[in-house]
């Protein structure tokens, strides 16, 4: 018999590192925009998304309403998923780059707690530690002045367009985490590029009526915020491709430990290109989030090797 060629070690986490990249350039494009709204700017998204997946829908015979059971949570899916991505673009381009790619990660820390409540997971004293440290996180990068005084230094622009951004991330991320559980509650029976379909086509149709809506539809008139455009959607797709790939071929646990990079990065380009140095208290912030995402990720990778080994037995 052909012996299986064997996989390159480390190769998953070599895809996180890039999909966090890819990611990250995307974010600091959007800061670039000058005259796009972030509602726009999700429905090019949008676009890119349904291109990708559509030919995989065909190719697979998924359809493209899902199984009867499952439409509702797939309508769900796709209506918070493309809520979550219109809110974080809102905050990107008002709030400082590594401020808001920080409170997104906060996410794994409240999917575990809507996890607990929605679908009664376990949740344990740690779980409540990591969200304490999470909180204890976004406080530190919102800087509310009821706790640290009037004069709130470190921000981009207003106070009140740094608060309006944080509240956006915030959302963003209860959606995102959302999205997880529901995707959680569907499980395998519906096929993943049709979960991308709902979340691409939901996601337009309500970008395109919120762009009306606010009379904000229109074409960037400089040549450059145009290729920012397709290379923001180019650069979103191909990270989800990577994070995609990365999870196929490593665990969960150490790909959500590596993601983190997505931070790093966001300080990295935020100072090289934006030319705004992050405050110790968004440091402090950042290490509260990452300690926290980190530790919850560790403790379900330990969880999900100490169930397969008990199988095993």
């Amino acid at each position: 018999g052909t012996k299986k060629k064997a996989a390159c070690p480390g190769l998953g986490l070599f895809y996180t590192i890039l999909s966090a990249f890819l990611f990250s350039v995307a974010s600091l494009l959007l800061k670039k925009i000058e005259d796009v709204h972030s509602v726009e700017v999700s429905a090019f998204r949008c676009v890119f998304q349904m291109a990708f997946v559509l030919p995989g829908l065909i190719y697979y015979k998924t359809g493209f309403l899902g199984p009867k059971g499952k439409r509702i949570f797939l309508f769900l899916r796709g209506l918070l998923g493309s809520t979550a991505m219109v809110l974080l673009y809102y905050a990107y381009q008002v709030m400082p780059l590594a401020d808001a790619t920080v409170i997104t990660f906060t996410s794994p820390v409240f999917t575990s707690l809507l996890a607990w409540i929605f679908l009664k997971e376990k949740y344990s004293l740690w779980d409540l530690l990591f969200t304490l440290f999470a909180i204890t996180g976004v406080i530190l990068i919102a800087r509310p002045p009821f706790l640290f005084g009037s004069r709130v230094t470190g921000i981009e622009g207003s106070y009140t367009n740094h608060l309006k951004g944080t509240i956006a991330a915030i959302t963003s991320t209860l959606s995102a985490a959302s999205t997880i559980v529901i995707l959680r509650k569907v499980g395998k029976s519906v096929h993943y590029f049709l979960s991308i379909w709902y979340y691409a086509v939901i996601g337009l149709i309500g970008c395109v009526i919120a762009l009306f809506v606010l009379n904000e539809w229109r074409l960037p008139h400089c040549g450059r915020d145009r290729v920012f455009l397709i290379l923001i959607g180019l650069l979103g797709l191909g990270g989800q491709i990577f994070l995609t790939k990365a999870l196929q071929i490593e665990k969960a646990g150490p790909v959500s430990i590596m993601k983190t990079m997505d931070v790093v990065f966001a300080f990295i380009l935020q100072v090289l290109f934006l030319n705004h140095l992050p405050t110790w208290w968004t440091v402090g912030g950042a290490l509260c989030v990452v300690a926290s995402s980190s530790g919850t990720a560790i403790r379900k990778w330990r969880h999900s090797v100490k169930k397969a080994k008990q199988r095993e037995i």
